[in-house]
């Protein structure tokens, strides 16, 4: 059998699963993410750690499997943050995950090197404060005694592959997201590199996702409860396992959406797709040889989490399935819009000076209302992200849906309505990214191929646009996109936001 471990920014679900990939059980095990004003976002490294330990330990108890009978582990993990390391391989401050935006001066830095649209070009991707390499020049610059100790930079999937192996490295689906990998060479930017005053030796190998790291230390083996003998592949970025998670590994498999605390819209291509107005971005995908066209933004599911709290009396447990339920079905938010920019923005703004705004709010309105216009916010805010996707040529004509708030019924019908295109739930929604780990996993292991990822997840429900909300929907992104554009010097006069 096969353990995955995927490490996402509120915790780490861990899944047992056969040897060719198919799901026995999961759980998870949370842990705490601090976010602050100015765009602070961390996490302690320590933290995952003890999850992938913790969460290790109970599937083999929940499930009454002997350990001698895993014989391989595979780690998905959140994108784009970093991790910086000491000579000895500790950490020597808390990650700053991928929803952190302190960079802007570096990324601006960059862009005056570079080119923005070169850039582009280069690394698939925007220059931009949520990616890692303008995370690590922030440290650089702002913290010059904590700097003087780092050696070596990772992303969180890799810390833990190096606490599980003892090999520090990486492999192409998290380096291009990075803002330092060269995605037509394949290889670390040495224009990037330059451009930001880095030694190049600070940044691990890059490996194919497919690639057995090495077995457990014996530390490792001891924490976990395992033998030495279990083997560890590479495995990958959380978006792109998320594709081979439901069912996505080539072009003719069609789209996906995520709905997890950041929510994207994503497909399997040959080639990376380069949008000219740079909405969109390119990943390299796990599967050798292809590409994962995705538009992220920052707080989808993150801005339902925040409504549910907001407006429970127990912020801690909140009935987030009956206020949803409560703003389905016909519900007009009566010209109430809200734009869902909590965590500051990137596909399709790439703005980290925007903000979260409910426009339009009256005295009749109620917190049905407020939640509905959340949800239809976040399905506004992606469809701006589709309809990029076939500006620049791509066919979306049915989307595949998984993570936590793809449970939801209601939400799924707002979403088929806004974008106008069927939308189906899979069987396996919440463990879509360790179960794109699972089969990485057992093809590094030389037990499957990424095609067996096609029967893992079958489909469940669809959900079918009905086209006169279609149409209402459609007028109604036009008010949502001019709320923004209204919005757009305020956000980038406030206070919290100058210098950034």
């Amino acid at each position: 059998m096969l353990i995955a471990h995927d490490l996402g920014t509120t915790g780490n679900k861990a899944s047992l699963h056969h040897d060719d990939g198919r799901l026995i059980t999961s759980v998870t095990v949370p842990y705490p993410a601090h976010f602050a004003a100015g765009g602070i976002a961390e996490q302690d490294p320590a933290d995952w750690w003890d999850a992938v330990v913790a969460a290790t330990r109970q599937l083999l108890t929940s499930a009454a499997v002997a350990p001698e009978s895993i014989g391989g582990l595979v780690v998905s993990g959140q994108m784009m943050g970093t991790v910086l390391l000491d000579a000895h391989g500790d950490p020597v401050r808390p990650a700053i995950i991928w929803a952190d935006t302190r960079s802007g001066a570096q990324t601006r830095s960059l862009e005056q090197a570079l080119g923005a649209e070169n850039a582009y070009r280069t690394l698939g991707h925007r220059l931009n404060p949520t990616y890692s390499v303008e995370k690590i020049m922030w440290v650089r610059d702002n913290e010059p005694e904590v700097w003087a100790r780092v050696r070596h930079f990772c992303v969180a999937k890799d810390y833990i592959v190096y606490r599980l192996t003892g090999r520090l490295a990486t492999e192409r689906s998290d380096a291009s997201g990075t803002n330092a990998y060269d995605q037509q060479r394949g290889t670390w930017s040495t224009d990037v590199l330059g451009a930001a005053g880095l030694d190049a030796a600070l940044f691990p190998e890059i490996l194919e996702s497919t690639t057995v790291a090495g077995s457990l230390t014996n530390a490792a083996a001891d924490a976990l409860g395992l033998p030495a003998s279990v083997r560890v592949v590479m495995g990958g970025g959380d978006g792109p396992l998320a594709a081979v998670g439901s069912g996505i590994v080539a072009p003719e498999d069609g789209a996906y959406v995520c709905l997890g605390t950041s929510s994207w819209i994503s497909f399997a291509s040959l080639t990376p797709l380069h949008d000219p107005q740079m909405r969109t971005m390119t990943f390299d995908n796990v599967v050798p040889g292809s590409f994962v066209p995705t538009a992220t933004m920052q707080a989808g599911g993150a801005s339902v989490q925040w409504i549910a709290e907001a407006l429970s009396p127990d912020p801690a447990h909140p009935d987030t399935a009956r206020l949803t339920a409560e703003a389905a079905g016909d519900l007009d938010t009566e010209d109430l819009y809200f734009l869902p920019y909590l965590l500051g923005e990137r596909s399709p703004l790439w703005d980290p000076h925007a903000r979260g705004a409910f426009v339009g709010l009256g005295r009749h309105h109620t917190r049905a209302h407020l939640t509905r216009a959340v949800l239809e916010g976040v399905a506004y805010n992606l469809l701006t992200c589709i309809q990029a996707f076939r500006e620049s040529g791509a066919t979306i004509d049915r989307i595949d849906a998984v993570g936590g708030g793809a449970q939801s019924d209601a939400w799924l019908g707002i979403l088929a309505d806004v974008w106008g295109v069927p939308i189906r739930r899979r069987t396996i929604v919440e463990e879509a990214n360790s179960l794109g780990a699972a089969v990485t996993g057992a093809v590094g292991l030389g037990l499957a191929d990424f095609s067996a990822a096609r029967a893992l997840s079958e489909v469940t429900a669809e959900f079918t646009p009905d086209a006169g909300r279609h149409s209402v929907h459609a007028r109604r992104h036009d008010r949502f996109v001019d709320a923004y554009t209204a919005l757009e010097p305020w956000f980038a006069q406030a206070p919290s936001t100058r210098g950034a």
